[in-house]
C-alpha cells in the first residue's frame, strides 16, 4: 500500500489551514511539514495495525497482519484453516487435526476472556522453530502459543484422558 499520497495530502492540507494565520504561520507550517510527515506515516502505521487488529478478532483463527517493506506497509492476510470431517479414529500414522480455536482478539486471548501473564523460557532452538512456526502461519508468537495449547488441549479432551494432581494421566474404560 502506498502511503505517500495520504501523508502528502495531510501535509498539504496543514499548509493550507496554516495560510490562514498569515504568511509567518505559513513559512513555519512548511517548515514543520518535515517533521510532520513522519509522525503522520507513524500514526498512519497505528491506525493500519489497529484495523488488522479489529479484523483479525472477527477473523479469528484466521489473522491479518501489517508488515513492512521499506516505507510501505502490506497486509499478510490467513484465512482460518478449512474443517476437516470429523473421524471417529485417527490414522496410526496421521496425528490427530487439532480442534478448531477458540475466536481470539488479536492479542491472541479469547475472544471477551480476561488475560493472563506467564513467563515462558524455552530452550534457544524450541524458541527458534515456535517463531519460525509463527511465522509461517502470519501469528504473533502469542497468539500461536494459544492456538497451539489450545489444540493440545482440545485433542486430549477427546480422547478422554484426564491429567491427575501428580501430573500423570489416568484412563476410564474397560481393558480386555
Amino acid at each position: 500500500m502506498e502511503m505517500r499520497p495520504y501523508v502528502e495530502e495531510l501535509c498539504e492540507e496543514f499548509v493550507a489551514a496554516a495560510a490562514g494565520g498569515g504568511d509567518e504561520a505559513r513559512a513555519l507550517a512548511e517548515r514543520l511539514v518535515g517533521p510532520l510527515e513522519s509522525a503522520a506515516r507513524l500514526t498512519l502505521l497505528k491506525v493500519l495495525s489497529a484495523a488488522a487488529d479489529e479484523i483479525t478478532r472477527d477473523l479469528a483463527p484466521g489473522s491479518v497482519d501489517v508488515r513492512l517493506r521499506g516505507l510501505d506497509p502490506g497486509f499478510v492476510v490467513t484465512p482460518p484453516p478449512a474443517a476437516e470431517p470429523f473421524q471417529d479414529e485417527p490414522a496410526a500414522d496421521r496425528p490427530l487435526a487439532p480442534e478448531p480455536a477458540l475466536p481470539l482478539d488479536a492479542t491472541g486471548t479469547e475472544a471477551g476472556g480476561a488475560t493472563a501473564r506467564i513467563n515462558f523460557r524455552p530452550p534457544e532452538q524450541l524458541k527458534a522453530q515456535i517463531d519460525e512456526a509463527a511465522g509461517k502461519q502470519g501469528l504473533s508468537v502469542n497468539a500461536w502459543l494459544v492456538r497451539a495449547c489450545q489444540a493440545v488441549l482440545a485433542s486430549e479432551s477427546r480422547r478422554g484422558e484426564q491429567s491427575t494432581p501428580q501430573g500423570g494421566r489416568r484412563f476410564t474404560g474397560w481393558v480386555r
